[in-house]
This record gives C-alpha cells, structure tokens and sequence, in this order.
C-alpha cells in the first residue's frame, strides 16, 4: 500500500498527464492564479522546489505560452510572473482534474468529518506558520 503522499501525487501526475502541466507546473499555475507577479524565488518557496527548479518550470510554462515575464526587471532583479490567458484555461482544466481527485480521495467521508479533516488540517498548518 502507497503512503499517503505517494498515492496523491501518483494520482494527480496520472490525472494532469493528459493536461500536459507536472505538478511542480500545476502548482505554480496554481500559485500564480492565487497571487499574479510573484517572483521566480517567491514561487519557488511556494511550490516548494529550488529556485533553479522553479527557473526550469517557468522556462517550460513561458515556452507553452502559459506564462509570461518581462524581459527586464521592473525593479531590482526579480521578474514578476503573470499567467497568460491561455495559462488561466489551463489551470481551470488542470483544477477540475485535481478537483475529481479530491473528491475520489474523500468518497465515504461525511460532511462533518470532511469539516473536520479541513479544520485540522487547517491547525497543522498554523501550527507550522507560527514564528516559535
């Protein structure tokens, strides 16, 4: 049996393949949906991936199309990163790919105990947020 994360991520790269996006570009999609120009660094602490990881996903997204930064940073050295409008239908359809998995991943868990799973959930991020 898969742990956890392992099946999850098993299951979203087979549900986004026909899609095209990997889940570090999903994820950045998804990220930049959430909070147009951000940076490539800011998107790599994000996702979670490298900066010179994040530097190969957004090669990969600007060469599709998908998303699109300026030439030259407008300030400092960071280049903002904004999702085209092909890149937004992307996300949407990638989205409702993950979005059937979710709803695969909790099939038999009731409205309350879905609550609560969100609720704690919830807690474990805030307790990782916290400055200690």
């Amino acid at each position: 049996m898969k742990s956890g994360p392992v099946a999850l991520r098993g299951a979203m790269d087979a549900a986004l393949h026909p899609l095209h996006p990997t889940v570090p570009q999903y994820s950045c999609l998804g990220l930049l949906g959430q909070r147009p120009g951000l940076s490539g660094a800011e998107l790599a602490r994000g996702v979670f991936v490298t900066r010179q990881s994040m530097n190969v996903v957004l090669r990969g997204l600007e060469e599709r199309g998908l998303v699109t930064r300026p030439a030259t940073a407008p300030h400092g050295r960071e280049l903002p990163t904004e999702l085209t409008s092909a890149g937004r239908d992307r996300l949407d359809a990638a989205s409702s790919a993950v979005l059937a998995i979710q709803q695969v991943m909790c099939a038999g868990l009731t409205p309350a105990r879905q609550l609560a799973l969100l609720e704690t959930l919830a807690l474990c991020i805030r307790n990782l947020s916290t400055d200690s």
